[in-house]
């Protein structure tokens, strides 16, 4: 049958936008290079896109006993889920070395009366961790340029509290060192297995945990600690690198948990759930330092941040009913307490309704826009409904950037971590914004900058 010449023509049109529109689906499951500023991840990413997009496909597709979805960020309830941010595969800074990061979602609710917080932790580890390492291991080369493979999923916790159930969400961090990670990948048997998360740095919702796999207890941390000192009986090879692999070097892990201390903005996006940067540089402490003379504020942990969260619970969910549209709150990160700094600070993530020429600004003039001409006008209703608690050192605010860029939009986030002693004097019009600027924290995609607000306009 022969064809018209113009339905011809508008079957490869057709053809033509299918096309696009699939390979821009395809380009959505992963983080553009275009995105990433630091050249390093960027050409990282930019190398095994193909595979981490192959990666995606392949883990999107797999069977778990419960419902599994990467995504950037965890902690996320499954009728949020739909619709967000599943990049969960990239490449970011953490400790001064680069990690291939997998980041999601598991949708399994543990009864906190029948199981402890290993059994659950070490369900989730064997349950999704060790198939997700498998294929990833199967589709990255083991020289890839990186240092360790880190594992970040949320699964829910339920309990049974007087006349009525709670559930709350436990975040699991698992972060293996590549020659582990590939080594770990080739075992069949728990006994195989354990030898190699004693000597990953473990983490449960923020807490260094002894993860002991198939078991109802912990492992004790000092007598694992103990075990991998070097030159002890049984110490593993690592225990002794510089890079702090092995559990006698491992730095704090302040820096650590999505749950309680982790978050990556290596490609313009930023995690729901954050405390600590492991995407940029390590950041200055909210506040000045005490005087000599004076005790040195106690760090705070994930629970103190866990407590305030429950205390206060009420109070958030108000303010976002009430304030949500005028405040430009996004719906799927609500503010959350949570230590930054060993402080504890209130989050909150605002979308900036201004939009930004990304080849006609920098990121300096973006950040001081983002300041002047938006988050400033909202700091005083934002201030007026928190909760008043000698506890919360900061807030912790994330402004959301569009930017229109070819060849496609991009965003950019822009955090600032703002002390609250001089942010009610700004409010009040003792301080200018460059001097709450100056003793404040801002970070653009997760890397710490000097802001100098007039200097950029």
């Amino acid at each position: 049958m022969t064809l018209n010449p113009k339905v011809r023509c508008l079957m490869r049109l057709a053809a033509s936008t299918a096309l696009t529109f699939g390979l821009a689906a395809r380009a959505a499951a992963q983080v553009s290079p275009d995105e990433i500023v630091n050249p390093e991840l960027k050409a990282l990413e930019q190398t095994y896109f193909p595979q981490l997009l192959t990666l995606h496909r392949q883990i999107g597709a797999a069977k778990f006993p419960f419902s599994f979805v990467l995504s950037r960020y965890v902690g996320l309830d499954p009728d949020k889920q739909d619709g967000a941010d599943s990049r969960g595969l990239e490449f970011v800074r953490f400790h001064e070395r680069i990690i291939l990061k997998v980041t999601g979602n598991y949708n399994a609710a543990y009864n906190t009366n029948l199981l402890t917080q290993n059994e659950r932790a070490s369900r989730t580890f064997q349950d999704v961790l060790v198939p997700v390492l498998r294929m990833i291991a199967a589709g990255i080369p083991q020289d890839v340029s990186c240092e360790a493979i880190g594992f970040e999923i949320a699964h829910h916790a339920r309990s049974r509290r007087q006349n009525s159930d709670y559930e709350g969400k436990e975040i699991l961090v698992v972060l293996f060192e590549r020659d582990d990670f590939f080594a770990l990948a080739a075992t069949s048997t728990d006994a195989e297995r354990q030898e190699f998360v004693n000597r990953a740095e473990v983490y449960v919702s923020g807490q260094r945990f002894g993860l002991a796999l198939g078991k109802k207890d912990p492992i004790d941390l000092e007598a694992l600690a103990r075990s991998a000192r070097p030159g002890s009986a049984g110490a593993p090879q690592s225990a002794s690198r510089e890079n702090g692999t092995g559990s006698a070097a491992r730095k704090s892990p302040g820096n650590l948990n999505l749950g309680g201390n982790l978050r990556a903005y290596p490609g313009g996006s930023q995690a729901a759930s954050r405390s600590a940067p492991i995407g940029g540089t390590q950041v200055a402490p909210v506040q000045p330092a005490p005087a000599p003379d004076a005790p040195a504020p106690p760090a705070a942990t994930p629970a103190d941040a866990e407590r305030l969260q429950a205390k206060y619970q009420a109070q958030l969910d108000a303010l976002v009913k009430k304030g949500a549209a005028q405040l430009h709150l996004v719906d799927y990160a609500p503010p959350s307490f949570a230590v930054f700094q060993n402080r504890i600070v209130l989050q909150f993530t605002l979308r900036n309704p201004q939009h930004f020429e990304k080849d006609a600004s920098s990121i300096y003039r973006r950040a001081a826009q983002s300041f002047d001409l938006f988050l400033a006008l909202e700091l005083k209703e934002l201030l007026d409904q928190i909760p008043q608690d000698s506890e919360i050192a900061a807030l912790d605010i994330t402004v959301l950037n569009q930017l229109a860029a070819a060849p496609k939009p991009a965003s950019e986030a822009v955090e600032f971590v703002l002390p609250l002693k001089p942010l009610r004097q700004f409010v009040d019009a003792e301080i200018t914004n460059q001097d709450l600027i100056n003793q404040s924290v801002v970070l653009v995609n997760g890397v710490r900058i000097a802001l100098n607000l007039q200097l950029v306009e």
